[in-house]
């Protein structure tokens, strides 16, 4: 039997600049609570220190507000950035959130995606992805040694350091690094033994490499003496769905040209389309195949496309945005757990089955009930004189 994929979302979050940023906060949480309801899986949320429209500084404090109104759905980190934080002050937390959430954290880790954050911090963006395979280092050492870590680096020092609480979750949480097109993602999380994060499956560039990554990654886990599991891939990209096509492209006309400018002129990311026109640019995203703006099979045949091309995956992640407004966007959300989800889980699989077979055997099933109530109703006209009446088509004997 083919194991069921998982869906969630993974939650820059992307928030126009200049509206109320409490609110947007708050929306976020409530998008979180309805999710766990619907039954989504997992909430990846993103760590971001300007350029305006991805607005949550900390994931670990929201997961921690989000984890106190919900009850089922995981919450990870997505992604924190390495380069950004003392490799013994970060796992910390993770530790203690680990606890609080009683099992339901996760930990997705990256080098740092906008070089407005690292030029606040000094950081040269060349070495981000060294620091950040130093550190997620430093991290699997405390989380998994039994002797004190000592660890010297140009930028971190870690002298007899030890963790006070050992996690919640064992041997740890679970952990995933980020990846988009280069192979650096999946070779540390093979290295490590980790899980990975697609960010920009659906682009061109990085659902070309797809399968690449999973061979990079298999590579690496064997050559490190680890065994990662499809499970664990994560893939992410943008969707959204109506009832019909129609429906579906007049609502993102709400939202969607922003945040393709985002990408286009202000952190110059590779997920907006190079269609020059902005009339053209939700047509340009479905047509490369980027995002899903469409009906319930529209998202079906991106999930098959994806499957198709990677091998296999064990969660698909969608990129939360405002392109639409929060009911419209909400309502997108349900009609994929109502009409997707059980194409890819097999949930809906027995019911159907359960209904063709009654279908088949009605008039069996039927016949052999009724024949029963005709001698119950025999039995009472022989013992009392009265026969008691029947309605509709008479029994089959």
């Amino acid at each position: 039997m083919e194991r069921p994929l998982r869906f969630g979302i993974f939650m820059a979050p992307f928030h126009p600049a200049g509206q109320n940023p409490t609110l947007a906060l708050e929306r976020d949480l409530e998008l979180v609570v309805r999710l766990d309801e619907l039954g989504y899986d997992e909430a990846w949320i993103g760590e971001h220190h300007s350029a305006g429209l991805e607005i949550i500084a900390s994931p670990e404090v929201f997961i921690a507000a989000a984890a106190q109104r919900t009850r089922h759905i995981r919450l990870g980190t997505g992604v924190s950035s390495l380069p950004y934080h003392h490799p013994l002050m970060l796992v910390d937390r993770m530790v203690l959130l680990d606890h609080l959430t009683r099992g339901r954290v996760m930990f997705g880790v990256g080098p740092g995606a906008l070089p407005s954050d690292a030029h606040m911090m000094g950081i040269d963006p060349a070495t981000q992805r060294q620091r950040m395979e130093e550190s997620l280092g430093a991290i699997m050492a405390l989380l998994t040694s039994d002797e004190p870590v000592s660890i010297q680096t140009d930028w971190f020092t870690l002298r007899d350091a030890r963790l006070q609480l050992r996690p919640y979750t064992y041997p740890h949480f679970e952990i995933a690094v980020a990846a988009t097109v280069s192979p650096a993602g999946p070779r540390t999380a093979g290295r490590y033994g980790a899980g990975v994060l697609s960010l920009g499956a659906t682009s061109m560039g990085g659902f070309a490499v797809l399968g690449d990554h999973w061979k990079i990654w298999n590579e690496q886990a064997k050559k490190y003496g680890h065994q990662v599991d499809r499970s664990t891939w994560r893939l992410v990209g943008p969707m959204h769905i109506a009832p019909t096509r129609k429906q579906a492209f007049e609502e993102v006309e709400y939202g969607i040209h922003e945040w393709v400018d985002y990408f286009r002129n202000i952190v110059a990311l590779p997920l907006a389309p190079e269609e020059p026109d902005p009339r053209k640019w939700p047509q340009a995203l479905v047509d490369s195949g980027a995002a899903v703006i469409g009906s319930p099979d529209d998202a079906a045949a991106q999930l098959a496309r994806l499957k198709k091309q990677s091998g296999g995956f064990g969660c698909f992640l969608i990129m939360a945005n405002d392109w639409v407004e929060r009911r419209a966007s909400l309502a997108s959300y349900e009609l994929l757990a109502k009409e997707v989800f059980p194409r890819f889980q097999g949930s809906g699989d027995l019911t159907v089955n359960s209904r063709e077979w009654c279908r088949q055997d009605h008039d069996r099933l039927i016949g052999g009930a009724m024949n029963a109530v005709l001698k119950e109703i025999e039995k009472h006209e022989k013992e009392t004189g009265y026969r008691v009446a029947v309605a509709g088509p008479p029994p089959q004997r």
